[in-house]
């Protein structure tokens, strides 16, 4: 499997939009984090933001890294521990991009998702070929609530093609995150079963 060292991801939430469609913020969940966390971890991420301007949101996020990296959860998971050591907390996109920016000193691209279909947006093997180039930082932001605001969309690099069913995409953040980063960082080599028609382990 390849790593992922010049992609960051941030989850965002705010600006989003609630189910009227008016920009508000969302509060952080727990599993959003854990799983987005893990994601990282797997795919080699070198760092995970979690994007809110809520000072009580800040401080939640703080104390589950603190209870996790110091407390007796590290003892007690330090896989967890480990997951969990990639994420940052930011106030605002900029913010994060700003951090990124100080580390390869230069600015990162950004990539949004979303679950509507756009004919600008971009499919997953062109943003494979994107993060081949590993001179360059990328930042792919997922959504909250009913997903990220439509001037945000329209101020990024790029739009990730959504993730397409059978006419249904209403997937959690955690489930299209998991898909999404297996899409663009999985290794795609067909295994040799699947090249000659044999059947694999059984």
């Amino acid at each position: 499997m390849k790593g992922g060292r010049n992609l960051y991801i941030g989850l965002v939430h705010y600006p989003v939009y609630n189910r009227r469609r008016e920009i508000s913020a969302t509060a952080v969940t727990n599993l959003d984090i854990h799983d987005l966390a893990r994601c990282a971890r797997t795919f080699d991420l070198p760092g995970f933001f979690v994007v809110t301007p809520l000072e009580s949101q800040i401080q939640l996020v703080q104390r589950l890294i603190r209870h996790w990296s110091e407390g007796e959860g590290a003892i007690y998971n330090p896989t967890r521990k480990e997951a969990l050591s990639l994420i940052q907390v930011s106030r605002s996109i900029e913010e994060a991009e700003q951090r990124i920016f100080h580390l390869w000193e230069k600015r990162p691209k950004r990539i949004v998702t979303g679950a509507s279909p756009s004919p600008s947006a971009i499919g997953y093997e062109e943003a494979r070929r994107l993060l081949k180039d590993q001179e360059t930082p990328y930042f792919l932001l997922f959504g909250t609530g009913w997903g990220l605001i439509q001037e945000l969309k329209d101020h990024s690099d790029y739009l990730l093609a959504p993730i397409e069913g059978k006419g249904y995409n209403h997937l959690s953040v955690r489930t299209a995150a998991a898909i999404i980063l297996d899409r663009l960082l999985g290794d795609r080599k067909e295994k040799k079963g699947e090249e000659d028609g044999s059947i694999g382990d059984g």
